[in-house]
């Protein structure tokens, strides 16, 4: 049969995938840009108004407002698990009616392949190519993981999907049924940078050498950092997340991929999400590599690029240089995901630095504390971490000793809390 024909034989409304849900099915997905709206709405509908229990979506970073993270009602009928919460996740687990997986974004394949079997795996695709191929466009992430262990893949096709041609592609023959939806894409704002975190982006900035490769994580800080990157030359990336600041700094000229030492000439990332304009720049773009996470989160293969420069955000540190990015206490925020992944890599790296940036306070609270808020999680260890920076200056803890540690974090943390910290310090005996 020509693809075409093979195509439409697999055609099905996101309702006619609901039917098939079984209870105790566990059904995959991975991070935001290709979830898959439509046959999740549908699968909520159906187990709403069945008898149909025990339904698990397996997913990272939602991107849409899910029923199974909206509706507590459905709670035993259809849960989240989530392996990278954002705002939908993080509110159902602090609910207690979202499951959570512990573990570094480059373990997620393994972890995936070695312990779950998936009744079906849903993504959202770009448009058939003339062979017979969709491409899963905005991200590789673990998909391959899940695809090795469903029974069967449902697609939804939507024409707004941007096609990249250096990541995973999924072949019509493999396929139990295809949905058409066309919608635009979900989109996130980039954050305003004001004028702390452009502070702090300088301060990265003018430790990052021309021809240096750079990961940066989410939010303002990492924004305004790419912002402050603009003036350098010959920079490479090679990322977790695409993000709208890369998008600039290659419109610019100041990232070319030109000194890397591996994917030469080459932007690499695991999955892009942000606004209109990366979704644009990716289509079609052969300089634009989507790879799966196992791979581009090595540490092993992070650090084989010269000058890998890592930035990434906390919510609070202590006087060890212990970093918490993932909870508020005992209140879910997000995930491990890539963090320590990048820490590890870019200070094996020669030349490399690894950033973990923040403002000094948040409600009026020092983020640098003399212990970590009780149940908080700790994110990247006081063995990994490198460089602290805030609004007020840069600590560079790796290989320092807690004397010293101390008391270039007290330097960093907002006036208003140096001398309750060094009183802290010193009733505890690490400041020597």
């Amino acid at each position: 049969m020509e693809y075409s024909e093979i195509y439409k034989s697999k055609l099905l409304s996101a309702a006619d995938v609901a039917a098939q849900v079984r209870s105790g099915w566990v059904l995959g997905m991975d991070a935001a840009p290709t979830q898959t709206s439509a046959v999740m709405a549908a699968v909520a509908e159906k187990v709403r108004n069945s008898d149909v229990t025990g339904v698990k979506v397996h997913f990272m970073l939602d991107g849409y407002p899910h029923a199974f993270l909206a509706d507590n009602s459905l709670d035993g009928k259809m849960n989240g698990v989530s392996w990278f919460s954002s705002a939908g996740a993080r509110k159902a687990v602090n609910g207690g009616y979202c499951d959570l997986i512990p573990a570094y974004y480059r373990d997620m394949p393994a972890r995936i392949r070695e312990k779950y079997e998936y009744d079906a795996y849903c993504v959202a695709v770009s448009p058939m190519d003339s062979h017979g191929y969709f491409s899963l466009a905005t991200t590789s992430s673990y998909s391959e993981g899940m695809i090795d262990k469903a029974k069967r893949i449902f697609v939804e096709v939507n024409k707004y999907q941007p096609r990249c041609l250096c990541g995973t592609q999924l072949h019509v023959s493999r396929l139990a049924g295809i949905v058409e939806n066309d919608h635009p894409m979900p989109t996130l704002t980039p954050a305003a940078p004001d004028a702390v975190s452009t502070a702090i982006g300088n301060l990265i900035a003018e430790r990052i050498p021309d021809g240096a490769c750079i990961q940066l994580g989410i939010g303002a800080i990492p924004d305004a950092t790419g912002l402050a990157l603009m003036s350098k030359h010959d920079l490479g990336i090679h990322t977790e997340m695409f993000t709208d600041s890369m998008v600039d700094l290659l419109a610019c000229g100041a990232v070319n991929n030109s000194k890397k030492q591996i994917h030469r000439n080459k932007s690499v990332a695991t999955f892009a999400f942000g606004s209109q304009k990366i979704y644009d720049f990716i289509n079609d773009n052969p300089a634009i590599e989507i790879l799966p996470v196992d791979y581009v989160n090595d540490p092993a293969v992070i650090c084989r690029n010269d000058n890998m420069m890592s930035i990434n955000a906390a919510i609070e540190v202590d006087l060890f240089g212990q970093v918490c990015a993932e909870s508020i206490g005992t209140k879910h925020m997000s995930g491990t995901g890539g963090q320590a992944d990048y820490v590890r890599g870019a200070c094996q790296s020669r030349g490399g630095k690894s950033f973990i940036a923040f403002s000094s306070t948040t409600k009026g609270l020092s983020k640098i504390r003399s212990t970590l808020t009780e149940g908080a999680i700790v994110t990247t260890s006081k063995n990994d971490v490198d460089y602290i920076v805030t609004e007020y200056g840069v600590a560079h803890l790796r290989g320092e000793p807690l004397s010293s540690r101390a008391r270039q974090l007290i330097a960093i943390a907002h006036p208003d809390f140096r001398d309750e910290l060094t009183f802290e310090a010193k009733k505890r005996g690490i400041m020597v």
